[in-house]
């Protein structure tokens, strides 16, 4: 297995540097397609218009997500103009969401930026949620701080759900490349510690029939803290570049209302993350 296509989603009005940095390094690490896409829609206003006053107003704003969707095409042709390989560039006026999930038919992988609790725009942002959990493809979250796709150690966040056995099976080409690759598993209160490290340890040596050493662990169970920071502080000690999980292992109500490991690792900083649902 390898990438032959990967998608970036750019969002209008934010830092799109990263995600085009890491993005160009997967296409050129596999010789593959790289594809951007963008889309915006206008976002009627809170009050009303009528008549020539409210069409104008309609055509100025459509203007102005005209220009920066051409601001925005520059940006990529500018970032992709000295990388090798084949780079097409796609856009509309349409909600971004909704253009990219239809984008998403053509690609192996996505990658799109990380998103901040506090902001969310239909109108002019796909958030990585709704790509994870609708796409049918593997979404590489890239937070704006990174500036390279770091896959000398990699940390796999296991959980024994369908979800996580999907992400660890798209991250396949990836780990091939790291130096060093950790299964972890964070059990909680009630959990069947030596069934984890059975199930760890399964992983680990059917990475190993893909070509890949990889090292199991579960911790022990810890007291109040959450798991999310543990699996930070893990992150931490073994160096890991990347994160591989499965999102949503809950419901999405869930997740949404009280947070869980999935909304941390869409929105953490410190690291990109290989989800899928």
């Amino acid at each position: 297995m390898t990438y032959a296509t990967v998608m970036v989603s750019l969002a209008l009005d934010q830092p799109n540097e990263a995600r085009l940095q890491v993005a160009g390094e997967l296409a050129e690490r596999f010789e593959a397609a790289l594809i951007g896409v963008a889309a915006a829609r206008f976002a009627p206003p809170l009050y009303f218009a009528d008549g020539a006053a409210a069409q104008s107003l309609i055509d100025q704003e459509e203007a102005s997500i005209k220009t920066r969707l051409a601001d925005l095409e520059a940006q990529f042709r500018a970032a992709t103009q000295n990388r090798g390989g084949r780079a097409e560039w796609r856009s509309a006026m349409d909600f971004p969401a909704r253009f990219v999930l239809a984008q998403a038919r053509c690609a192996d992988i996505i990658v799109s930026g990380g998103h901040s609790p506090a902001f969310s725009d239909a109108f002019a942002l796909a958030s990585p949620k709704d790509l994870v959990m609708q796409a049918g493809r593997p979404l590489l979250v890239v937070p704006d701080r990174i500036n390279w796709l770091d896959l000398r150690s990699v940390l796999v966040a296991w959980k024994d759900t369908p979800e996580s056995r999907r992400a660890v099976a798209a991250a396949l080409p990836m780990m091939r490349k790291a130096r060093n690759v950790a299964v972890v598993e964070i059990p909680e209160q009630g959990d069947d510690r030596s069934a984890m490290v059975a199930g760890v340890t399964d992983v680990a040596a059917w990475l190993a029939r893909h070509g890949i050493t990889a090292t199991a662990r579960v911790p022990d169970i810890a007291g109040r803290e959450a798991t999310a920071m543990r699996l930070e502080r893990i992150a931490g000690d073994v160096g890991a570049g990347l994160i591989v999980a499965g999102a949503y292992g809950h419901s999405r109500f869930r997740e949404l209302i009280l947070g869980g490991v999935t909304e941390y690792l869409v929105t953490q900083s410190s690291r990109c993350v290989l989800l899928s649902h």
